[in-house]
């Protein structure tokens, strides 16, 4: 069982704990050692096979530690089972909704009967929701907004949160004797922010031994579907894996196939048709018949994609590019990009430590990213309005840089830029003073409140922002949660405007949560001129690895590692950050 699964149990629990009216803080402990568990870089299985004390690990307590071995030894949790018979398991579907959480949902659920997504939707149009205190109209518009953003979010999962449990499976399945090449394929290979599925596409000496590998795999929850060429699985996590065995001839047909997208698809079809050929997850054929299946007609190449690619007059092109979206007409002109790659990044701006809201002191944010090979960092703890993040005031601040300059006395390992990730108020002012300013290496502005802003009210405040001069970066520009919380809106012409006018920056926020800026809009600000940040937001010494999660974003955006600040030497970011 994944650190990832064990993480889900204590979340569920907690949810229904809460829904169930239990100890808030009992609650909150679930809540904080899910998070725990889950950057935890040990496997607890491993832990609690060596008879480890799980009490030893950061906020994990006894009553916990023992619920988690119960979890890992026997698959199950027996206060969690015994809830979900008391607490309808739809309200968990509920509590996704943004606008509702676990103390509403029961209050729906006891008062009105409210048990599923459908049933919350139909007692807030009917206006029965409103005859509950504190469910003003306000508030059950809210919701009709949060049921529409869960629907179209459902059924997806972050690809940051598959990264975790797939690399577990994949060294499962390439164990297995015989097993030629195996590679997963579909949204996860193009990158995509979220994923609905897993496709894999392998060669194997025994296909059936490889299928068995996949079906007996201790976190399938169910198979779906077994055969000669397909088999298909659900995960615990409610995640669907198809393995599809091909012949070796045609790994890369499959390949390309798989990865999609519909649209690449259909152009490079279309090129192919041109030609007088076809393609298929087969291959690239010369006569026969086109479709799904290979009927006939002279293979021309199939065993790799890039000789598909070159055979249909095309440069390689990168699965992140594959999205319909000019480069099968770039690669034709050999006017690809030399895309941004992980190991250009040489350094990361945007992170929090236990002076704020982060989960790791200074000095181990500064040893891991010593342990990176990076050359540079910036520690940027919250400005002082988070009160609930414990935000810096100004003697908060000054004994923070009291500590960095403690823990650098005698380092030359890496240089650490004095930061702050500074809250935009509602006005558009910032939420310290310029003397407090006066005193940072880099200055990132974002939006933390008032999400439901109009457009112009908002693009108004977030200009004024930018437009203060001792901004550098602005920091996750859209604000978004993905899965959670909508955009704010914005005219993005005008922020960007604003951002060239006065030399800042945006970031491409690496926060698997997050993605923000998308690949669409961070393209578009690159067009306008603009740098960009790559930041992880990291919380923990864990979350900085979420860098190579950015970069595959800044790939889909066409980014080049001139594109990024955080790419170039020490002496160009600071000559940026002085806006020279």
């Amino acid at each position: 069982m994944s650190n990832a699964e064990i993480a889900r149990h204590l979340d569920r629990l907690a949810d229904l704990s809460e829904i169930g009216g239990d100890n808030p803080f009992r609650v909150r402990a679930y809540r904080n050692a899910a998070a725990t568990l889950r950057d935890l870089e040990t496997p607890v299985e491993d832990l609690v096979a060596a008879g480890a004390d799980l009490t030893q690990v950061k906020g994990i307590g006894k009553e916990i530690a023992e619920k988690v071995r119960t979890l890992v030894q026997t698959g199950s949790m027996p206060q969690l089972v015994a809830l979900e018979q008391e607490v309808p398991p739809g309200l968990l579907e509920v509590v996704k909704v943004k606008g509702v959480g676990p103390k509403q949902a029961a209050t729906l659920w006891k008062a009105l009967g409210v048990t599923s997504v459908d049933e919350l939707e139909a007692a807030a149009k009917d206006g029965r929701i409103t005859s509950l205190p504190g469910f003003g109209a306000k508030k059950v518009a809210n919701i009709l907004r949060g049921i529409e953003s869960y629907r179209r979010n459902t059924g997806r999962v972050l690809l940051g949160q598959v990264d975790a449990v797939l690399d577990r499976l994949l060294t499962h399945l390439r164990a297995v004797p015989g097993v030629r090449r195996l590679e997963v394929a579909g949204s996860y290979r193009r990158r995509k922010e979220t994923v609905g599925d897993i496709d894999i596409v392998a060669v194997a000496d025994d296909p059936a031994a490889l299928s068995d590998a996949l079906t007996s795999y201790d976190e399938v929850a169910a198979v779906l579907g077994k055969g000669e060429t397909k088999t298909s699985v659900e995960l615990g996590s409610g995640l669907q894996v198809d393995l599809r065995v091909v012949a070796e001839e045609s790994f890369g047909g499959a390949l390309l196939y798989f990865t999609g997208s519909k649209e690449h698809n259909v152009q490079l079809r279309q090129r192919a048709l041109e030609r007088g050929w076809h393609l298929n997850d087969y291959g690239l054929f010369e006569g026969g018949e086109p479709g799904r299946e290979r009927k006939g007609g002279r293979l021309l190449a199939s065993a790799t994609e890039d000789e598909i690619y070159a055979r249909l007059g095309l440069a390689f092109i990168p699965p992140e590019l594959r999205q319909g979206r000019g480069e099968v007409e770039a690669a034709a002109e050999g006017a690809l990009p030399a895309l941004i790659e992980p190991g250009d990044v040489r350094g990361d701006l945007h992170m929090h430590t236990t002076w704020s809201d982060g989960r790791d002191s200074l000095v181990a944010m500064v040893d891991a990213c010593v342990a990176l090979g990076y050359e540079y960092m910036a520690i940027t703890d919250h400005s002082g309005s988070l009160a609930l993040q414990g935000g810096l005031d100004d003697e908060k601040l000054r004994r923070q840089h009291a500590e960095l300059a403690e823990v650098m006395a005698g380092r030359d390992d890496i240089t650490v830029l004095r930061g702050m990730e500074v809250d935009i108020l509602k006005d558009g002012s910032l939420d310290v003073t310029d003397e407090q300013l006066a005193n940072l290496d880099v200055v990132l502005v974002s939006v933390h409140s008032f999400f439901e802003l109009p457009e112009a009210q908002q693009t108004e405040r977030v200009v004024r922002a930018l437009l203060h001069p001792r901004v550098n970066v602005y920091a996750h520009p859209l604000g978004r949660q993905l899965g959670q919380r909508d955009p704010i809106a914005l005219d993005l012409d005008a922020v960007f405007a604003a951002c060239r006018e006065n030399r800042v920056a945006v970031e491409h926020n690496a926060s698997p949560r997050r993605l923000d800026l998308p690949d669409v809009h961070l393209r578009a600000a690159a067009q306008a001129g603009l740098k960009v940040f790559i930041g992880t937001d990291a919380h923990s010494v864990r979350g900085l690895g979420a860098m190579g999660l950015g970069v595959s974003q800044a790939r889909r955006a066409w980014l080049t590692a001139d594109d990024v600040v955080n790419t170039r030497p020490l002496a160009e970011v600071l000559a940026f950050l002085a806006k020279r």
